[in-house]
């Protein structure tokens, strides 16, 4: 099972050279995957979990490209509606390929209202849009043209009956955001009958889960995976391993922006997983 880091390209302490730092940081404790966010504008809803300055995330990702050699780098996630399709085919079919094939293009249907009027996007249709536009993106990928997508993965965010429906119609892999491990079991299921009513194969189980590491157990019943000691954390990564997880995102911001300020805490908690984590 792979091991992937969402890095915050957001808030007070961000940089360039933070986020180089951070590249740097996870590549060289073995992850597989660097990730970054995607919004457009720092409308007030946006700023109060996501302030300024945030760094948007093809630029980012081409500029880490350059600073790494070997680590996957992907979006968690991007926000379909905001741009058009085919400016996206062509950014992440350009971004795949100057970087060796190194995408992953996590997706989303979005949430920040204000964001999608100051973009001039239908927020009441951002679920239709997100899917007319996955089917241009994929049709521009096949096309003769010159796009070179090289394959790019798409993983499909979200956890309603549309998103999985979503993930089963256009994604390589399923790719659900900070939940707990017993709603991630009950809900696989039911990507699987979704999968198979539209006649689709069933797609990879790729979650992002929370990294907040614990002096004492957390014992809440609503603990989410990620959440604790490092056996606890360990216990949940083999356990969304039996569950068919081919790759899990670690997401060490537990949500003050000043956290930002300090990224060695961050890296610690990596480190710690990275010298956990089973051979091979």
């Amino acid at each position: 099972m792979r091991l992937g880091v969402n890095v915050p390209n957001f808030g007070p302490g961000t940089d360039p050279g933070v986020l180089r730092q951070w590249a740097l940081t996870v590549e060289g404790l073995g992850f597989d995957l660097l990730m970054v966010s995607d919004h457009v504008v720092i409308t007030p809803d946006v700023a109060e979990q996501y302030p300024a300055p945030f760094y948007e995330p093809f630029t980012t990702l081409a500029w880490l490209a350059g600073a790494t050699t070997r680590i996957g780098l992907g979006t968690t996630v991007l926000i379909v509606p905001y741009r058009h399709p085919l400016l996206v085919a062509r950014m992440a079919a350009n971004l795949n390929d100057l970087s060796g094939g190194r995408l992953v293009l996590g997706v989303g249907v979005g949430w920040a209202r204000q964001e999608f009027e100051a973009l001039g996007a239908a927020y009441e249709r951002r679920g239709r849009l997100t899917d007319d536009h996955l089917a241009a993106i994929r049709a521009a990928w096949a096309d003769e043209g010159d796009y070179r997508s090289g394959g790019v993965p798409i993983w499909v965010g979200g956890g309603s009956d549309a998103a999985l429906r979503r993930a089963a119609r256009f994604g390589q892999a399923w790719h659900p955001l900070r939940n707990t491990v017993p709603w991630l079991r009950e809900t696989l299921p039911r990507l699987k009958a979704l999968a198979t009513e539209q006649g689709r194969p069933v797609p990879a189980f790729a979650p992002r889960i929370l990294l907040r590491l614990t002096g004492s157990p957390v014992t809440s019943a609503d603990r989410r995976a990620g959440e604790g000691t490092i056996e606890q954390v360990v216990d949940d990564l083999e356990q969304l391993r039996l569950l068919g997880a081919e790759t899990v995102v670690l997401d060490p911001f537990a949500g003050a922006p000043e956290e930002t300020l300090h990224p060695e805490a961050a890296w610690q908690m990596l480190a710690t997983v990275a010298a956990h984590r089973p051979a091979g």
